[in-house]
């Protein structure tokens, strides 16, 4: 999984928020100057973040952002939804990633053997990432290590069912369990 520069410095600024604490607010360039980005960029990532409910702004000279809710009601996965695409969901994947010789249909349409893989791991990362909030993002590393640890979805604690062999036939990797030998 790849995170784009939005999802990064959009849940930095949102992080930024959070610890100034509920009800108070910060301007475009006090969020830019403390992250050290251009007051251009944060201007367009508060626009996407308050379109998607997750802050607010306040006009006039006490004004700027503060988050819509509680840093502890606000969930990564919705942060991430809001700021980025889906892994998986989009119903257009398979057309964008058919080739360019294809015109737009994939030759595995039929009988894809990794859409099955990527909606799961869409389905485990969403669930993972809303178990998450800001208010957890804002303690420390081992704190917050220790939180996901607990934390995890029960399914990805459960076996996968049958084995999945990977691999060519002189180097196999085959996951049982939810681990890797």
């Amino acid at each position: 999984m790849k995170i784009t520069a939005q999802e990064e410095y959009g849940l930095r600024c949102l992080l930024r928020l959070a610890r100034v604490g509920d009800g108070q607010a910060l301007t475009i360039p006090e969020i830019a100057e403390a992250e050290k980005l251009s007051v251009p960029y944060v201007a367009k990532l508060l626009s996407v973040l308050r379109q998607s409910g997750l802050i607010t702004s306040t006009r006039g000279r006490a004004g700027g952002y503060s988050l819509a809710r509680p840093s502890s009601e606000v969930r990564l996965g919705e942060v991430m939804r809001a700021l980025g695409e889906p892994l998986f969901e989009d119903p257009g994947y398979c057309e964008r990633h058919a080739g360019p010789d294809i015109g737009g249909t994939c030759v595995h349409n039929d009988g894809c053997t990794l859409r099955v893989v990527w909606q799961t791991l869409e389905k485990w990362m969403r669930r993972f990432l809303d178990q998450v909030t800001l208010a957890d993002l804002l303690q420390s590393q081992e704190q917050i290590a220790e939180r996901l640890h607990a934390h995890r979805p029960s399914e990805m604690l459960e076996p996968l069912g049958a084995l999945l062999t990977l691999g060519s036939a002189d180097r196999k990797v085959i996951v049982q369990a939810g681990t890797i030998a």
